[in-house]
C-alpha cells in the first residue's frame, strides 16, 4: 500500500487485495444463497457464493454483483427508472447529492454511470453502517469513505480535517470522483437542504483562496427523485415521535431501513445530474464575509437540487390535500387519487396504534407535498 493511501488508511475504501478477502467472508454468510436467489432467479441459490469467491477485484465485483443487483431492485420496485443531464459529469467531480435513500441514492447513481462507461466515484458513507461486519465488507468493498461519526467535538474536527484532506486529494491529485450527501442522515420531511457544515469541511483541506478551493473540487449537484418516497412511514413516524420525546434507534433499525427502501416499491425514479457550480456563483459566495460565504454556496446548491428535482402524480396530490384546494388537478384524475389513498391508507395502517393517526397522516402528506412547496417558493416551474 502507498504511503499515500497508508495516511488515510481508516476511512479509505478496500484495496482489490483486501476486497477479495473480504468478499470471500463474505460468500460464507447465511443469508447468501437468499441474496442469490434475488439477483440470479434463474440459477442455482450458490452462484453468488462461487461469484463472491471467484472475483478478483473491486471492478469485477462492481460489475458482477452489484449491478447486477441494481437493476433486479429496478426491474422488480420501479415503475420507470429514468435520468438526464449526464453531459454534465466529466469526472474529477464532488457528485453532491439530496439524500432519500440510504443505500439507493449512490448505488443508482454509481449504476447510471457503470451503464454509460463513465468513471465511478468513491462514495462518503457514515460509520453507523459499519456496526455489521458483513455489510462493513460490502461497502468498503463499494469504493466506500468511511465518515466517522457520534464522537466528541474534538475528535470531530481531526476527523473533519482528515476527511477533508482525502477527498480534496482524490480528486484533484488522483483524478477520481466521489459521491456525497447534501446531509447527514436521510432527508425526512421532504425538503432538501445543504448542510453547512459539510460545506465548512471541504473547505477545511484547501490551501488557496475560498474561491479556488471550491472550484478544485468541480461541485456537481444530482437531483433524485421517488414517486413514493423510500421509507415514508419510517420517516413520518419518526419525525412524529420527536415531537414529544427523543427518537432513540433500535438496534439494527439502520439495516432494516436499508432492507425496507430496497424493497419497497418506488413507482417512477428519477436522477438529474445538473452542471457543476460556476466560477461566477463561487466568485460571488467569496464576496461575501465569514459563515456567509458558506451560507451562499449551501442556498447554491438547495437552488439546483430542488430545481432539478421531478415531481410526480403523488406530489400534485398530496399538496392538494394538504392544502385543501385544487391547484394541480390538472397533473392527476380521480384514479390517481383513489390510488395514493389506499397507498397512504395501506403505509399507515402498519404503524403502532400508540400514535395519533391524523398527526401521522398529516406529516406523511407533507413529505410528499414539500418538494412542490420548495418549488413554488424558489420561483421555479411546478
Amino acid at each position: 500500500m502507498s504511503e499515500e493511501v497508508n495516511k488515510y488508511e481508516d476511512i479509505v475504501p478496500y484495496s482489490d487485495e483486501e476486497a477479495v478477502e473480504a468478499l470471500r467472508k463474505v460468500s460464507m454468510h447465511p443469508v447468501v444463497p437468499v441474496i442469490s436467489k434475488f439477483i440470479f432467479p434463474t440459477d442455482s441459490p450458490f452462484m453468488l457464493s462461487q461469484i463472491l469467491r471467484s472475483i478478483g477485484s473491486i471492478d469485477e465485483f462492481q460489475h458482477m454483483v452489484m449491478f447486477k443487483a441494481v437493476a433486479r431492485v429496478i426491474e422488480s420496485t420501479v415503475k420507470n427508472f429514468t435520468y438526464d443531464g449526464l453531459e454534465n459529469y466529466k469526472g474529477q467531480s464532488l457528485l453532491m447529492s439530496n439524500h432519500r435513500d440510504i443505500i439507493l441514492d449512490p448505488a443508482f447513481t454509481q449504476y447510471i454511470l457503470a451503464m454509460n462507461d463513465l468513471p465511478l466515484t468513491e462514495i462518503c458513507v457514515g460509520d453507523n453502517l459499519l456496526s455489521h461486519k458483513t455489510l462493513e465488507y460490502l461497502l468498503r468493498s463499494n469504493r466506500m469513505i468511511k465518515v466517522i461519526r457520534g464522537i466528541s467535538a474534538r475528535e470531530l474536527y481531526l476527523s473533519s480535517q482528515y476527511l477533508s484532506a482525502y477527498i480534496r486529494e482524490s480528486i484533484t491529485a488522483n483524478n477520481h470522483s466521489v459521491w456525497i450527501a447534501q446531509r447527514q442522515g436521510r432527508t425526512k420531511d421532504g425538503i432538501d437542504t445543504t448542510e453547512q457544515g459539510l460545506l465548512k469541511m471541504l473547505d477545511m483541506s484547501g490551501k488557496e483562496s475560498f474561491a479556488e478551493n471550491f472550484e478544485a473540487l468541480n461541485i456537481t449537484p444530482i437531483s433524485i427523485s421517488y414517486e413514493y418516497e423510500p421509507c415514508d412511514l419510517r420517516k413520518a413516524r419518526e419525525m412524529l415521535i420527536k415531537r414529544t420525546s427523543k427518537y432513540v434507534k433500535k438496534p439494527n433499525e439502520d439495516l432494516h431501513s436499508i432492507l425496507t427502501g430496497i424493497s419497497q416499491r418506488k413507482g417512477n425514479v428519477h436522477l438529474q445530474f445538473d452542471a457543476p457550480l460556476t466560477r461566477e456563483e463561487i466568485e460571488e459566495a467569496a464576496l461575501c464575509d465569514k459563515n456567509d460565504r458558506y451560507q451562499a454556496i449551501r442556498h447554491t446548491v438547495d437552488r439546483r437540487i430542488i430545481k432539478g428535482y421531478k415531481l410526480w402524480k403523488s406530489n400534485f396530490i398530496a399538496y392538494d390535500m394538504v392544502n385543501n384546494t385544487s391547484k394541480y388537478a390538472d397533473r392527476y384524475d380521480a384514479a390517481d387519487v383513489e390510488s395514493f389513498q389506499d397507498y397512504i391508507r395501506h403505509r399507515l395502517r402498519k404503524a403502532e396504534r400508540s400514535l395519533d393517526r391524523e398527526e401521522l397522516k398529516d406529516i406523511f402528506l407533507k413529505i410528499y407535498s414539500n418538494p412542490v412547496s420548495e418549488k413554488e417558493s424558489r420561483g421555479f416551474e411546478v
